[in-house]
């Protein structure tokens, strides 16, 4: 079974880091479902979390960011224009689809784009994680490719028995469906 805890002591903070930092999988909950995240910088772990979910690498993953600093090392490169269209967006349930034109993000989390998904949150588990993380975190719906996003921590049990490393307990948001998905550079909505 897997370890749960919650963010509220000194002692499990610490143990997110520790598990962050040896490539480890966590479960948390997102705005909407159950996420999987990771250190996107870790091979290890983003392959952990795609084999969970039997997802191809191509397909690329989500990144979420507790606040615009923690994203901007990718806006920076990019046109005002796109950049201020993306943070209108956040913080909230909006992704959008920009350019990483310097290739800042691996191709284990990019997939096959010359893009990134990037959603700053306004969930506040999922800033705290980030933040204490000191970055980014990959963040994909908890469950197996076809099924139905995980809504409760049992679900995230009966889907994932085994594989997820640290599950930090707290309550959904209000949304009632993942992310809205833009591309920023034409505008286009993707989901």
């Amino acid at each position: 079974m897997t370890t749960s805890i919650n963010l509220s002591t000194p002692w499990s903070r610490q143990r997110l880091q520790q598990t962050l930092a040896a490539d480890g999988v966590i479960a948390y909950p997102t705005e909407a479902v159950w996420g999987l995240g990771c250190n996107p910088w870790s091979e290890f772990a983003v392959d952990t979390i795609l084999a969970l979910k039997q997802r191809p690498v191509e397909k690329g993953l989500i990144l979420v960011a507790s606040s615009v600093d923690q994203v901007q090392f990718l806006l920076r490169h990019l046109p005002e224009e796109i950049q201020a269209r993306a943070t209108a967006h956040w913080p909230g349930p909006v992704t959008c689809v920009v350019p990483d034109v310097k290739r800042q993000v691996p191709d284990w989390v990019r997939g096959d784009h010359d893009t990134i998904a990037v959603r700053v949150s306004a969930h506040p588990l999922v800033r705290q994680l980030c933040d204490l993380a000191g970055m980014p975190l990959v963040s994909t719906s908890c469950n197996p490719a076809g099924r139905e996003p995980a809504r409760t921590p049992w679900q995230v049990q009966r889907y994932f028995p085994a594989g997820i490393d640290l599950m930090v307990s707290g309550s959904l948001g209000t949304s009632r469906k993942p992310s809205t998905i833009i591309d920023i550079a034409s505008g286009r909505r993707l989901r």
